[in-house]
């Protein structure tokens, strides 16, 4: 990325602050960078522990217990920020039972009811979790890519566009003392003649 800039004192105060900046910024970034990736790895390791959990209870399911009997009503979620990252968060999740008989359904069905219930929280927490890692890991390619870019382009481009105008003016002000001096000697040559 080439960056632009005029051989003046103006455009090198201009990239002095931008400079600044983006070196205040960097410690700051690289800390965001570091929490999200530590909070990606959390989020995948709870998923995975899920992911068995889930099949540790979808064996208990027996093949006798009819799955319209109980249905999801509502989830409800709330959202909280990691790193400035909004992630959802699952509070609670409203089941509708409907009416059946007891007396005609094996005994431990209310039992499987439960159980149902739980694949089900396992189930959606498990997919809150992945949700929650992929908007994690998302944000954080995102921040390794503005680390990247900060440090190996835009620090480096504007440190060497300073050095570039500094050189230029100290050149433009040799050449102008030079050029004094120059004067001065001929004015003092003529001044003897």
């Amino acid at each position: 990325m080439a960056i632009k800039f005029q051989y003046n004192k103006t455009s090198l105060q201009s990239l002095d602050k931008q400079l600044k900046m983006r070196v205040r910024a960097l410690p700051t970034i690289k800390n965001k960078e570091s929490a999200l990736r530590s909070e990606v790895k959390k989020a995948k390791e709870v998923a995975d522990e899920f992911d068995g959990k889930l099949d540790d209870t979808l064996n208990g399911i027996s093949d006798e217990y009819t799955p319209d009997i109980l249905t999801v009503k509502d989830v409800n979620m709330s959202v909280k920020k990691i790193a400035g990252v909004r992630t959802p968060v699952l509070d609670q999740v409203e089941y509708e039972i409907k009416d059946f008989s007891l007396f005609n359904a094996p005994g431990w069905f209310l039992d499987g009811i439960q159980h149902v219930k739980e694949v089900v929280n396992i189930a959606l927490e498990r997919e809150f979790y992945m949700r929650k890692m992929e908007l994690l890991d998302r944000a954080r390619k995102k921040t390794t890519q503005k680390v990247n870019l900060y440090e190996k382009v835009q620090i480096p481009g504007f440190q060497e566009a300073i050095r570039k105008i500094k050189r230029f003016l100290e050149d433009e002000e040799n050449l102008s003392k030079s050029a004094q001096k120059i004067v001065k000697t001929r004015k003092a040559m003529e001044d003897e003649a």
